[in-house]
């Protein structure tokens, strides 16, 4: 049975050498973060005391919530609790509203993008305008991101080019990147000026001062918090932190991890207002509380969303961001769309190869792989399990379970090398489809064993 998940995959491999492309991409995002990390003789032990950090700061989220807002409001900004997505939308709505805001600049944020703002905002009347270079360039394509930390990475400069004649009337035929940037930085001047408001996401919420980190290579967060006078932050309750030593360890961690850099080009702090200027912060739960409760998955919050786990991930490089369902794709993604919602997001559990790879790089030493197994094991209770993966679990316990079978299976398989082409390769063989089964040894491990030929 093939899966959502499955079937987009294919699509996507159609493209051969932009599929190769986006392999190697990637690949070479997860060499650099080695190199990083290799560079670093504490590296290890930065990454366990990330991992324990987090692990304390989730399992006493109350407390540092409270810390991070009354701290918030002491320096002026006006905090606000949402609990899901539908009270965040209306709460940025309302705040809007209140300041005749008709324009509204918007710094990348994937919460943003998890709640469904943008639309919603829209069929206000409210215009929101993507500022980090590649949402801006899918929000101008009407498409979603394909990677948390590097969204439009998938499309091609020559696609840019096309994208920006029609849109920004840009010279026809080039497509130089420096050109392209400098026609969107002309356009965007002009968005900021004219903005009404500016709105940020945050890497991080230091309890012990009330201040929000955002962490860029653009500077279009200081840009859309330098012009406009309303500045709204929209922060998970999972990126509080208790102080400035703790921000120091993931600064550290998270450039590294995210695109090999030692650090980001921005790394901004705000904690007030400006001169004549107000600040809101709105702290979103959107199901995190529940994930807290869960004694298998909880760890999914300790993510800062660096994406190092989608770079490594075979998987996701060979596939594409979009053959996912969820809006973040990868092996984090996976944990994420399972969480909020399982019958919806289940298709997503087969896209892993178990290899344990993310578990290697993340960061914070989220267990992804454990996780993602964790979640196939309760397909079936989901009524979300592959019907052939069951028959050939029963048929595999069939022959397992009775050694003669077993030896007699052995000793045929190598008839599999003499069989007509059609006979191996068919409908029955998903595994056939784009690959060379391996040719069966005449003897067996096991008959060499027996004979002695193995020590």
């Amino acid at each position: 049975m093939s899966t959502l998940h499955t079937k987009a995959a294919h699509d996507f491999l159609k493209d051969v050498e932009k599929a190769k492309w986006h392999d190697e991409t990637f690949w070479s995002v997860r060499a650099k973060r080695d190199t990083m990390a290799h560079g670093l003789d504490e590296w290890e032990q930065l990454r366990d005391l990330a991992s324990d950090i987090k692990k304390h700061t989730v399992t006493h989220l109350d407390h540092y919530l409270e810390e991070f807002a009354s701290n918030a409001e002491k320096n002026g900004v006006i905090v606000h609790w949402a609990k899901d997505a539908q009270e965040f939308n209306d709460t940025v709505l309302h705040i809007l509203q209140d300041h005749q805001v008709k324009k509204m600049v918007k710094s990348k944020s994937m919460l943003t993008e998890e709640c469904e703002m943008n639309p919603y905002l829209e069929r206000h009347g409210i215009e929101v305008v993507e500022t980090d270079l590649g949402e801006r360039i899918l929000q101008l394509l009407h498409s979603k991101p394909s990677h948390i930390v590097m969204p439009a990475i998938h499309i091609t400069q020559e696609e840019v080019g096309h994208l920006f004649e029609k849109e920004l009337k840009s010279e026809p035929g080039n497509y130089d990147p420096t050109y392209l940037t400098y026609c969107a930085r002309m356009s965007l001047r002009n968005e900021f000026m004219t903005a009404d408001a500016g709105m940020t996401g945050a890497n991080f919420g230091v309890a012990a001062t009330g201040d929000i980190v955002v962490c860029t290579n653009e500077g279009n967060a200081d840009m859309s918090t330098s012009m406009p006078k309303l500045h709204i932050a929209a922060m998970g309750i999972e990126k509080v932190i208790p102080d400035y030593r703790s921000l120091g360890v993931f600064h550290r961690l998270l450039s590294r991890s995210a695109t090999g850099q030692p650090t980001t080009t921005f790394t901004s702090h705000f904690r007030k207002a400006r001169p004549g200027a107000e600040m809101h912060i709105i702290l979103v739960d959107n199901g995190r509380s529940d994930i807290i409760a869960n004694p298998e998955h909880w760890q999914s919050l300790k993510c800062m969303r660096c994406g190092a786990c989608m770079n490594t991930c075979p998987v996701y490089r060979r596939s594409g961001g979009y053959s996912y369902t969820y809006f973040i794709p990868g092996p984090i993604g996976i944990n994420l769309g399972m969480l909020h919602g399982p019958q919806q997001y289940a298709d997503n559990v087969s896209a892993c190869s178990l290899c344990c790879s993310c578990d290697n790089v993340c960061p914070v030493k989220v267990d992804l792989a454990e996780q993602i197994y964790a979640w196939r094991q309760q397909l079936d209770s989901l009524h979300r399990a592959d019907p052939m993966k069951k028959w050939m679990s029963r048929g595999m316990k069939v022959l397992f379970d009775r050694p003669a079978l077993y030896s007699t299976a052995l000793k045929l398989a190598p008839l599999v090398n003499h069989a007509p082409r059609f006979a191996v390769y068919n409908g029955l063989n998903a595994w056939g489809e784009g690959r060379e089964l391996p040719t069966f040894a005449r003897e067996s491990f096991e008959t060499l064993w027996k004979k002695g030929k193995v020590k």
